[in-house]
């Protein structure tokens, strides 16, 4: 006979726990929803606030704030070139912490921990302090080195954790049959590793993209995104903002499905190929 007693919980927590996690969803998609709706309001004032009617004006016209489009381009090329330029950097860092034990390998860990977990205030502080110190002039070249160093971790983590269950003996295998250190890397190390890299990419890329705090410190005079959105909440957001942001996290998502597909397709063909 089944006790009542432990079969309540059990039929309890089938309902709890997905009623909290689609809780959880709908807390954290809520900002999402908002900002898509009222890129349809038909504003007339300076807040965006109040629903005035439906409209498909500002999607017809995202650009029409000429100060706005300039800091989504900034934002955009800067991310894009940070992104690229930490991706190669903490590969790099990650293949040469998880083949090689090297003096300081320790410390490496342990500063790339601490960056992560620093507070953005302390490094957008310490950034500054830096440039001013090397008078290097404040704009997009001083945030494109601070996107570079504060994204540098997240590659470096995420790639590693894909390279924990790499096996060395398909590389040793390719050598033997007399491929050059290069030929090995591009032809059977990156492919293999290539779904962590593009993974870490991404994060990399979002990173640099949304930064506001350090950013802040380092931008002198150029306006990014983020910081012209904070700016123009002293006079009113622009319905463009919602609509830009709609299409980032559209682009985002679609980006997401996309890799989710393409990789259940590899996975889909690699067990085709090893039924056979």
């Amino acid at each position: 006979m089944t006790d009542v007693s432990t079969r309540r919980p059990l039929r309890l927590g089938r309902f709890v726990l997905p009623a909290y996690t689609h809780l959880v969803l709908l807390w954290l998609f809520a900002p999402i929803v908002v900002m898509t709706v009222y890129g349809f309001n038909d504003t007339h004032g300076r807040l965006n606030i109040v629903w005035s009617g439906f409209t498909l004006k500002w999607f017809t016209d995202p650009f029409g704030v000429t100060a706005l489009t300039s800091a989504v381009k900034t934002s955009l090329l800067s991310a894009t070139i940070g992104a690229v330029i930490s991706t190669v950097l903490g590969t790099l860092i990650a293949l040469a912490s998880h083949r090689y034990r090297f003096r300081g390998r320790s410390l490496l860990d342990a500063v790339m921990v601490m960056n992560i977990a620093a507070s953005e205030v302390v490094m957008g502080a310490a950034l500054l302090t830096l440039f001013l110190t090397a008078n290097v002039p404040l704009g997009f070249l001083t945030i494109v080195l601070a996107q570079v160093m504060f994204s540098i971790p997240f590659v470096a983590i995420t790639v590693r954790a894909r390279l924990v269950g790499f096996d060395n003996a398909l590389e040793e295998a390719a050598q033997d049959l007399g491929a050059t250190p290069f030929s090995t890397f591009m032809l059977v190390t990156l492919p293999i590793i290539f779904p962590g890299v593009l993974a870490a990419a991404l994060l990399a890329f979002a990173l640099c993209l949304d930064d506001y705090v350090i950013t802040s410190f380092v931008s002198g005079q150029t306006q990014t995104f983020p910081l012209w959105v904070y700016g123009a909440t002293r006079l009113g957001v622009p319905p463009q903002v919602n609509v830009i942001g709609t299409f980032i996290f559209l682009a985002g998502a679609l980006l997401s499905v996309g890799f989710s597909l393409m990789r259940g397709w590899r996975n889909r063909q690699l067990a085709r190929e090893s039924a056979v």
